[in-house]
């Protein structure tokens, strides 16, 4: 998603409590910044930030980090973050926000950190050939996922792209996960949990179904 300058965000991020700058330097430790130890829950690209205020104001008992390449963005997040939970009364207390790119997120978190679940929503589908390895579900990208992640550990995706979806399926296979959970019309499968985004609002308003899997990290896979 594109979005333009804001020079407030920088200055804002700089004084927000739940804003992460040297997030390098948490690699091993991201326990320590949360308020309680708990479960930790990874998005990423959380664009403005919805998605991930509402999964951490639904789950008091669950830290959230979401990552985000763009610290403009990451503004627009803090104050959606800040207004929801300042809306019902609440300290933000189980949720950080870093800015960094996902193709080397191995240089800031670590297995140490023990990330339980991670979110991928409406990543950019990259449709050209000569740019699927840009894909946030390609093989290589969920190596490192994989490395993050104990046995049994989660990725949940979502995306409007139906070849992005079945391309990551197989990707999915290749790189030892198990698919326990897939639908192409999530809004009329059931799932109860389910937070909308801003894009999965807007894509079910033009009639576009939503494509979802659910893919555990299996204990016989490649690194085992």
């Amino acid at each position: 998603m594109r979005i333009r300058r804001k020079k407030w965000a920088r200055p804002e991020l700089a004084v927000c409590p739940f804003f992460v700058g040297e997030p390098e330097e948490q690699i091993g430790k991201w326990s320590e910044r949360f308020e309680k130890a708990q479960p930790l829950y990874l998005e990423l690209g959380c664009g403005k930030g919805t998605f991930a205020a509402q999964l951490a104001y639904n789950n008091p008992d669950v830290n959230i980090l979401a990552l985000d390449i763009k610290s403009d963005m990451l503004g627009v997040a803090r104050r959606n973050v800040t207004a929801l939970f300042e809306k019902e009364g609440r300290a933000v207390d189980n949720l950080l926000l870093t800015a960094y790119n996902v193709e080397h997120l191995e240089k800031i978190i670590s297995a140490q950190d023990k990330v339980q679940r991670i979110y991928i929503n409406f990543c950019n589908p990259w449709p050209k050939p000569k740019h699927n390895k840009r894909r946030l579900t390609f093989p290589n990208k969920l190596m490192k996922y994989r490395e993050l992640l104990p046995d049994g550990g989660e990725i949940r995706f979502k995306t409007d792209d139906l070849p992005l979806f079945e391309d990551s399926l197989e990707y999915f296979a290749q790189c030892g996960f198990d698919i326990v959970y897939k639908t192409n019309d999530l809004h009329n499968s059931g799932i109860t949990d389910n937070i909308l985004t801003e894009h999965e609002i807007m894509f079910s308003e033009q009639g576009i179904k939503i494509n979802y899997l659910t893919a555990v990290k299996s204990v016989l896979g490649s690194d085992n």
